[in-house]
């Protein structure tokens, strides 16, 4: 029993040496169960406020929170993400450049390599990392005083490459259009520039995983909840409908991560439908045009803006409680989302070999592990494995706490022989 025990010690040991690499390529979203309800956010300070929003009466809702040039700190997000995590906060990440005499910076092609480098050291929530390259860059404060398609679609195809190349669990996101702009100095139409786009690079949207729609209901970001087409809720469709006819071919899920009504700030400001109105609008707008299979999730921007010219998107007021709609969003019913999360264990020594035969097992190994995957935990959850004609069970053991990504625990382990 012993010359046994010791052969499957010896073999199990092998296994570990040379554990299965998790497989990477993107997750459908809209496979598992999803709850779409989000909100952008500007501060990493909000996400309780935002999961009180996004996970009351469901789980694992989103959050668009944007990173510029100059905050690639990794030691910073990291603990953002693990913020996230523990909150059950699904991240869409928007890069930007740095802020520039009102506007902003174009991308700089040399800084590609930084971004790749700083994204990909980060362990990200969940399997899917959502990345939005850029915004709105049919406005010319948006790409440096310019405005050009063909650089733009250069830019996202070479990012977008080069981050697959890194990790193919980067999701790619394309920028979110202004719909409404006109043909000007300062603009361009939404359409002409996606068809420049693409008369630039035809494939260009094979490198795309989702479409990232503003669809703000406009005029004056004050239209009605029904309304149809280009400038509404449903901006979103009039964008598929418009790729698919120039050339696009492959399915896209849809995020939307900016929409919303500007309000009178309860009654301290002009121009602007009341608070009860712009609830009424959310509600009707995720009963019928948000209620659509090909939507991932809603960020409605923004939580939190105390100064002009975005404190009337605000849901947050300057007492530091909030709208009336925040509140009634809250109890709407969510679904209780479950994103794909990597779990992987690196067994760093062994400390007891398991030796006692049970139902076919051997059990009561005890190994020192780590944990090197997205999950958190719990001390309910059971590792498996096979490798080399061998089952293997881990279970981690919670004793003071619940075991992040990077923290090292005790972990009881069996094996079993294959029959």
């Amino acid at each position: 029993m012993l010359r046994k025990s010791l052969i499957i010690l010896l073999t199990f040991i092998f296994s570990i040496l040379f554990f299965p690499k998790q497989t990477k390529a993107i997750e459908n979203p809209l496979a598992a169960p999803n709850n779409l309800f989000g909100i952008h956010i500007l501060d990493e300070n909000d996400l309780e406020d935002a999961a009180n929003l996004v996970n009351s009466q469901g789980d694992w809702g989103y959050v668009t929170s944007v990173i510029r040039a100059d905050e690639r700190d990794t030691e910073r997000w990291q603990k953002v993400f693990d913020k996230m995590r523990r909150l059950h906060l699904i991240p869409i990440v928007r890069i930007a450049t740095k802020q520039l005499d009102g506007g902003w910076e174009k991308p700089n092609f040399d800084e590609i390599d930084g971004w790749v480098s700083f994204l990909n050291s980060l362990n990200w929530v969940i399997k899917n990392r959502y990345l939005v390259v850029g915004n709105e860059p049919n406005h010319s404060k948006e790409w440096g005083n310019q405005i050009s398609p063909e650089e733009y679609a250069d830019y996202l195809e070479t990012l977008s490459k080069k981050l697959k190349s890194r990790n193919q669990d980067f999701f790619i996101l394309p920028a979110g259009f202004d719909a409404s702009a006109p043909k000007s100095k300062e603009t361009m139409n939404e359409a002409e520039f996606l068809k420049k786009m693409v008369e630039h690079k035809s494939q260009i949207f094979e490198n795309l995983d989702g479409w990232t729609s503003h669809s703000y209901p406009n005029p004056n970001f004050s239209g009605s909840q029904d309304d149809v087409g280009r400038g509404t809720v449903l901006t979103f469709e009039w964008e598929l409908k418009f790729l698919k006819s120039i050339g696009l071919t492959k399915t896209l899920p849809v995020f939307i991560t900016e929409t919303g009504w500007a309000h009178d700030m309860d009654a301290k400001a002009n121009g602007y439908k009341d608070t009860e109105t712009i609830t009424n609008n959310l509600k009707g707008a995720l009963e019928l045009a948000w209620n659509d299979e090909r939507i991932v999730a809603v960020t409605p921007f923004i939580l939190n803006y105390q100064t002009p010219p975005f404190d009337i998107f605000s849901w947050k007021n300057k007492d530091g409680g909030f709208y009336e709609f925040y509140y009634e969003m809250q109890k709407l019913p969510k679904k209780q989302g479950k994103p794909v999360q990597i779990v992987s264990v690196d067994v760093l020594s062994i400390i007891f070999p398991p030796i006692f035969p049970n139902n076919g097992k051997m059990v009561g190994g005890i190994a020192l592990i780590k944990n090197k995957g997205q999950t958190i935990w719990t001390g309910n959850e059971k590792i498996r494995s096979r490798k080399f004609n061998l089952d293997i069970e881990l279970e981690p053991k919670v004793i003071f706490s619940d075991i992040e990504p990077g923290e090292t625990s005790i972990a009881v382990f069996s094996t079993v022989l294959a029959n």
